[in-house]
């Protein structure tokens, strides 16, 4: 159901009043954003086109872990694991499951010789990963090792339900105040991007509204928003797939690094993916249904890697497809978007005003709470609202979005080595 609440007009504001901030997009990274801005004491309006989860976010694995090698993305993951499990327990219709997360790397494999120093890494961050015997491995989990040559076993993972996360947090923001607007297409204007062309599904004609600050974290859809305003972003979206099966499975989730497949617990049984498309897709037009290949390739591999499974079909109870989002270097783009000049910016204050939060390759969902988190902090701390952040910036250099200049070219590599797996 659509809400429609307008936001304040920002010349009628005094200088006490909380910013006002529109978030583009209800998916995790952005409901999770608008949450963390109003608890900051913002006035947050969210729109998103459609339901909230409606997209990608709805359509994810739900695998969630910080096993991670590089400093950065260790950070994030560890606080996104921390505000997971901390929702787990205070989020109503919220559930994390704890789950071990075993990676495995069959014989022949080139990447096999990479597991021990990249543990070694994940180690050097806190975290519980350890390389194991295959041997060992069989002894403690329902899953076939006689290919492999290496495993590892990360402890402190977990899965859930990705829909029910988006809907608890859009309860959560609607408790905190903001005015979420579903069935709202929203686009950014070439002259004032802190203006919105607000156009609400069957509602009245066109208005536009102005912000203090936009936070466009709209998925597939971030170039074609912000192309509306003149700027270019590398951010590509790309087709992947995932289904799920009746057959009963108790064990850890794991990812099978040599087939590019990934399974975990779900209730019907098992959901398992990737497949992903190395080509670009169309966020408006792209395949929905899980293609025959895909369901026939990851079928193989659970035949191959789960006891479960044994010789019998995988029993397979739907196939789909989702939207993820690659950049040139494989990192994020989060953060103050376009060229420094104030006039692009419609300001002459000279502060950002608006941002971007998009580019994950298939790692969104896991690392929202703390992307959302990052974003509510430096969005505010740009703004001026948080003065111990005066002198340092809020964001990650690694993600800043300027390193690039928008033109560049993507690409979408089908299937990805161990390190750059888990590493970013």
């Amino acid at each position: 159901m659509t809400r429609s609440t307008s936001a304040p007009e920002r010349d009628s504001r005094s200088e006490t009043d909380s910013p006002s901030i529109a978030v583009v997009g209800g998916g995790a990274v952005g409901v999770t954003a608008a949450v963390d801005l109003a608890s900051r004491g913002a006035d947050v309006t969210l729109y998103e086109r459609g339901d909230l989860a409606a997209e990608s976010s709805g359509r994810a694995a739900g695998v969630l872990y910080d096993a991670y090698a590089e400093d950065v993305d260790a950070a994030l993951a560890a606080r996104a694991m921390e505000r997971f499990r901390s929702f787990g327990r205070s989020l109503p219709g919220f559930t994390f499951t704890p789950c071990p997360y075993v990676i495995a790397v069959r014989e022949g494999d080139p990447d096999a010789d990479a597991v021990p120093s990249m543990v070694d890494r994940m180690r050097a961050h806190g975290r519980d990963v350890s390389v194991v015997d295959p041997s060992d491995l069989a002894d403690r989990f329902p899953i076939s090792v006689d290919d492999l040559a290496v495993a590892a076993v990360a402890e402190g993972a977990g899965w859930c339900d990705p829909a029910s996360y988006v809907a608890a947090m859009g309860r959560r923001a609607h408790d905190e105040g903001v005015a979420v607007e579903t069935g709202t297409a929203v686009s950014l204007t070439d002259g004032d991007v802190t203006a919105l062309r607000v156009d609400a599904e069957g509602g009245s004609a066109p208005e536009t509204r102005e912000f203090d600050a936009v936070v466009v974290a709209a998925g597939a859809h971030t170039a074609d928003i912000l192309a509306g305003a003149g700027i270019a972003v590398p951010v590509v979206p790309y087709r992947v797939q995932a289904l799920t099966s009746r057959i009963a499975y108790d064990g850890p989730m794991v990812y099978d690094a040599t087939a590019g497949v990934y399974l975990r617990p779900h209730p019907t049984g098992l959901l398992a993916g990737d497949g992903t498309e190395p080509v670009a897709a169309d966020p408006e037009e792209y395949d929905r249904a899980g293609d025959d290949w895909f369901v026939e390739s990851v079928s193989e591999t659970l035949r191959e890697r789960v006891d479960a499974v044994g010789g019998e079909g995988p029993d397979v109870e739907r196939a789909w497809a989702g939207l993820c989002t690659a950049t040139p270097d494989g990192d994020p783009l989060v953060g103050p978007v376009g060229p420094v000049g104030d006039e692009r910016r419609g300001r002459v204050d000279g502060a950002d005003r608006l941002f971007v939060a998009a580019g994950w390759q298939g790692h969104g969902f896991m690392r929202a709470p703390a992307t959302g988190e990052l974003v509510a902090e430096g969005v505010l701390a740009s703004l001026g609202g948080d003065e111990s952040e005066a002198s340092a910036s809020p964001w990650i250099d690694a993600f800043a979005p300027d390193r690039f200049d928008g033109d560049e070219t993507v690409e979408i590599v089908e299937g990805m080595s161990i390190e750059g797996r888990l590493e970013g």
